[in-house]
């Protein structure tokens, strides 16, 4: 049986790093989505310096550890001046890291759209950017909810690697915590059931989203 005292005394630790960890995964989903849809619309460029552009951010930040890009964001920034704690810093890898993967599934999807779905709104006087804003997008992001419900999931996950740099996260609070108790596998059993806390119902809903949407099409 688990020693549920150490639960009991250190909850509101627990309870931090589960704070900060859901924030850091919401900025990041936030700042990843972003970024990612603009990676994919240049890479669905006419131009072929932003489709180039496009596809060297996906193929680098796709084959590289998220740590590696954790660390140019908190050690490699600070040889320049810039100095960020381990939150800022990790958050800032995640969105990077993930956007990569968001800007192959919105890509995915904007290619799933019909072509005449952009002829017919640019026939109709819109701009190329005002089609992908107005009709294109909305149909794309609709076709790629589940796989992005999947990548938020794995971002949830992901956002342990900022206990490795003191990033106030579930982890790190999970290592003071194993660091002042001595018991290794309680802390860390504890730990996991605070993600399952935040990784089952995103689990679920993806489940849930990719049955509708099939029954819908």
């Amino acid at each position: 049986m688990p020693d549920l005292t150490v639960l009991t005394d250190h909850w509101e630790t627990f309870l931090l790093g589960l704070r900060n960890t859901l924030l850091a995964s919401l900025l990041a989903l936030v700042g990843s989505f972003a970024a990612g849809t603009l990676i994919a619309v240049m890479r669905i460029s006419n131009w072929r310096a932003l489709r180039v552009l496009g596809t060297v951010y996906v193929e680098v930040f796709r084959n590289i550890p998220l740590l590696l890009v954790v660390y140019v964001f908190f050690l490699g920034l600070p040889a320049l001046g810039i100095a960020l704690n381990g939150f800022v810093s990790g958050t800032l890898g995640l969105i990077v890291y993930t956007s990569a993967f968001i800007a192959e599934a919105v890509r995915a999807g904007i290619l799933a759209v019909p072509k005449g779905q952009m002829e017919a709104a640019r026939s109709s006087g819109l701009s190329y950017a005002q089609a992908m804003r107005h009709v294109v997008l909305p149909q794309a992001v609709r076709i790629v909810i589940p796989p992005m419900t999947n990548q938020f999931l794995n971002l949830v996950k992901n956002s342990s690697v900022l206990g490795v740099i003191a990033g106030m996260d579930l982890m790190y609070y999970g290592d003071i915590i194993n660091l002042e108790t001595y018991d290794t596998v309680d802390t860390y059993m504890f730990v996991a059931m605070f993600y399952l806390v935040l990784t089952l119902p995103l689990a679920y809903t993806s489940r849930l989203l990719e049955r509708r949407l099939a029954r819908g099409g």
